[in-house]
């Protein structure tokens, strides 16, 4: 959530900073509505300071003797009533207003980072390098991934749909075993890397994914229990995240680092006709989530480190890929700045998404409330947030049984897997 102090002070740089954006977004209501607000406060102040000079003077003029039922006395009461009504009124007023702005403050995104490239959409996103080019097959006759994995029997996607419904699969055998082992090498090197490994609930509550960005705004690509107020979550950044939401924290407990393995449910609202074949694009999928709480000093460095700790994984696996920063017109919601992760995918001679890392800044915080307070030091200061995949799972996969696909239709494992599978080849 924005400052509304920063809208109400810089109204013009925020417009120019949403504008880069696209368009859309519009603060006019919000700053009317602020304004209404500060002046029905001012109003109130003002009420309730005349509300208590009238107690104070019925208590003076009754210990000075005044008869408690004197028409002086009487005439006070009176007034007095008037501003209790008075109050009274503008009370539903007021509250009408906080929550007409707050639904209009949590509507709109985050600000890009003046380091943001400038652009309209993610054709303007910008390459920032490439790694692994010799790490590229040269098997000319690379099969889809679908393909492969169907020929070896470990996918298996219309029993999944028969189960479930479209976009959703089933691993068997080896493909059960390579998810498994990529979760649990990633986690490893992940927590050698110095993130705490967190087990968190699978269902989430409405203030979680408030705080996080996801609602109100994208209510439409999760899914939802209907009988309880809990969502099957779309990333492990919500409850990590909010694992410390409505908290002050001590400055010795930053930096927080936390990785988690969850699976993963979206609707991927708008992305029908999209990647239906594989494991791109799915309602359910399992990821390697990393989380960071830090101070805002710090935060801009601990974006690059983020990046560096899922590239790690890539390369260990020596899976080619290259990083992109986006534009501000392909920005997610809640971020100021983010780079994604591009995996090579063979078949389709293509680079494609396989982790996202942003940083929120203030944003999350703000909306979940978590604060900090530096020692010997007044007050307290919102914390900065940041996340990445490392990775997401299937698509990991997808890249594995392409990269490493052998002509005779097996897969060649990569090393760092072996230990975990207990074979070099599937």
């Amino acid at each position: 959530m924005l400052d509304i102090k920063l809208i109400r002070d810089n109204p013009e740089a925020v417009r120019d900073k949403l504008a880069l954006r696209g368009d859309g977004y519009d603060i006019t209501e919000i700053v009317e509505l602020d304004r209404q607000q500060r002046d029905l406060e001012t109003q109130r102040s003002q009420l309730q300071a005349r509300s208590n000079e009238i107690g104070k003077a019925i208590g003076q003029k009754i210990k000075s003797g005044s008869d408690p039922k004197g028409e002086e006395i009487q005439s006070l009461k009176a007034e007095g009533n008037q501003v209790k009504t008075q109050l009274s009124d503008l009370e539903p007023q007021e509250k009408e207003l906080k929550a007409q702005l707050e639904t209009l403050l949590l509507n709109l995104p985050n600000l890009p980072s003046d380091s943001t490239p400038i652009g309209k959409d993610e054709t303007e996103n910008v390459e920032i390098r490439r790694w692994g080019d010799e790490h590229k097959p040269q098997n000319e006759k690379i099969l889809p991934h679908w393909d492969i994995a169907e020929k070896m029997g470990i996918l298996a996607v219309d029993r999944a749909v028969k189960v479930a419904q479209s976009r959703f699969v089933a691993l068997l055998g080896a493909g059960a075993a390579l998810e498994r082992a990529l979760i649990s090498f990633m986690l490893d090197r992940q927590i050698a890397a110095g993130y705490t490994e967190v087990i968190p609930p699978f269902l989430i509550n409405s203030a979680s994914l408030q705080a996080t960005g996801q609602l109100p705004k994208f209510a439409e690509e999760s899914f939802k229990c209907d009988s309880d107020d809990l969502w099957l979550t779309p990333t492990a950044e919500v409850p990590l995240t909010n694992l410390y939401r409505d908290e002050i924290l001590t400055s010795d407990e930053l930096p927080i680092y936390h990785c988690a393995y969850t699976p993963c449910f979206r609707r991927e609202a708008g992305s029908y006709g999209k990647d239906t074949r594989g494991l791109i694009r799915l309602h359910q999928f399992n990821k390697v989530e990393l989380v960071k709480v830090v101070r805002p000093a710090t935060s801009e460095d601990e974006h690059q480190s983020l990046v560096r700790d899922a590239e790690a994984i890539l390369q260990a696996l020596k899976l080619p890929y290259r990083v992109i920063e986006l534009c501000t017109g392909d920005l997610g919601f809640g971020a100021n700045k983010c780079y994604d992760l591009e995996v090579w995918l063979p078949a389709s001679g293509t680079y494609r998404e396989i982790s996202s890392c942003s940083n929120f800044g203030d944003f999350q915080a703000r909306r979940g409330n978590v604060r900090f307070k530096e020692k010997g030091k007044k007050g307290t200061q919102y914390a900065h947030t940041l996340n990445g995949s490392g990775l997401a799972i299937g698509r990991t996969m997808a890249a594995v049984l392409e990269n490493y696909q052998l002509p005779d239709n097996t897969i060649r494992v990569p090393e760092v897997l072996q230990p975990y599978l207990g074979r070099e080849v599937l």
